[in-house]
């Protein structure tokens, strides 16, 4: 549906923060971001795809899971057609190719699934080593 591209990875000590950011378009005069959930995934090498974290298109409420609920935080400036995540407190177990990904009218509720997400980035790597 939307083009989406991520920045803003790279190489971060353990604590230390970064923020990742998804730049959304698309070939319409009429696109807004307004109305597309957006959702942010990362994979590590030989394991699965899991979400980390979902903002909804209606009533922008999120959704984190335990393993990132109090440091990481999701944000978006339709503005600028443009979704964030700030990632604080980084261990070395968040080290993987983080994606961000979005879906028209979007509600997040319950585990992040992938199959809900039609438009994709082509991902950006953290590294949080010392």
């Amino acid at each position: 549906q939307v083009q989406l591209v991520e920045s803003g990875g790279g190489l971060v000590q353990p604590g230390g923060s970064l923020r990742l950011s998804c730049a959304a378009s698309r070939f319409t005069s009429r696109f807004t971001l307004d109305n597309y959930g957006i959702a942010w995934f990362r994979q590590a090498p030989g394991k699965e795809r899991e979400g980390v974290s979902c903002i909804s298109a209606s009533d922008r409420s999120t959704d984190y899971p335990d393993s990132v609920k109090g440091r990481f935080t999701i944000s978006r400036d339709n503005a600028k057609n443009t979704g964030y995540l700030q990632m604080n407190s980084l261990k070395p177990e968040d080290t993987a190719v983080y994606y961000c990904a979005a879906a028209i009218f979007h509600a997040c509720s319950g585990d992040l699934d992938q199959a809900d997400f039609r438009s994709w980035g082509q991902g950006t790597q953290v590294t949080v080593s010392s």
